[in-house]
């Protein structure tokens, strides 16, 4: 990488996790630019690119001169479009980055990919040995899931005016801006790692999750107990959402929670 100052090119840098990742790279003095689908108001410090994952369109123009990757786009529970984006496009971002001589490429991935048979993991994980499988010096950094995916999924269960609970599946949600801070560090400090985890600070089974959240958010709903079916609840019930000797962020639940349904007043 350019030492002086290396340029990072960020996938997914309009999203929560990617507008923390921009956020911290520029703070450490890092130059970035980031890649989106459709042109953007520019932004002051923040060189925008267009390129499209799925069809390769913009992506070897938007990797010339760049030093290191930082692939954070993603397009989970879409059907078609979500192999179009993970698969086919971190192919055609791997093969763009390749053409334009970039040395480093950091793709995020989830914790687990490797034990679910779920759709969505099985192709994060297909995606996973794609990048391994390229001459560029990459990393997979595996990610618990994201507060704001607890919170979203307990929304849209409310509504149907109950939540249900598997009381055996724990995981173990991680901060996104717990997260930003662990990428700049693999990408600084990781060089010839092929893998590593992040996850949040504590193991959470999901009826205290779900408790919680109801506590927060004043809804009061009753809990039903059901045990997820087949491999897919084996798997869930094993911990294959939690890291056992991966990093852990600082932020937990609660806090994830407090922030946002009761933030103090001044």
């Amino acid at each position: 990488m350019n030492e002086a100052r290396p340029q990072i090119l960020v996938t997914g840098a309009t999203g929560r996790l990617g507008r923390a990742a921009v956020s911290h790279l520029q703070a450490a003095g890092l130059t970035v630019r980031a890649l989106s689908r459709g042109p953007r108001e520019p932004e002051v410090r923040l060189e925008r690119v267009v390129g499209d994952l799925s069809t390769g369109a913009g992506l070897r123009e938007a990797a010339e001169g760049i030093d290191a990757i930082i692939h954070l786009a993603s397009a989970p529970y879409q059907g078609r479009y979500t192999k179009a984006v993970e698969l086919d496009g971190t192919r055609n971002l791997l093969k763009a980055a390749e053409s334009a001589g970039v040395s480093r490429l950091i793709y995020t991935s989830i914790i687990g990919c490797d034990q679910i048979p779920w759709a969505y993991f099985q192709i994060k994980l297909a995606t996973e040995q794609l990048v391994h499988a390229s001459p560029i010096n990459t990393t997979v950094v595996r990610l618990a899931q994201f507060h704001e995916f607890l919170d979203q999924a307990f929304t849209g269960m409310s509504r149907l005016g109950a939540l249900i609970s598997d009381r055996n599946v724990v995981a173990q949600p991680v901060d996104t801006d717990d997260i930003a801070p662990e990428l700049l560090r693999v990408l600084l400090e990781e060089p010839s790692v092929e893998r590593v985890e992040f996850a949040g600070p504590e193991r959470l089974g999901l009826d205290q999750a779900l408790t919680e959240w109801t506590e927060a958010t004043n809804r009061r709903r009753r809990i039903l107990h059901l045990r997820i079916p087949g491999k897919l609840g084996r798997a869930f019930r094993s911990g294959a959402l939690t890291t056992r000797n991966g990093g852990r962020g600082s932020r937990t639940w609660k806090d994830y929670l407090e922030a946002k349904y009761n933030p103090r007043r001044e």
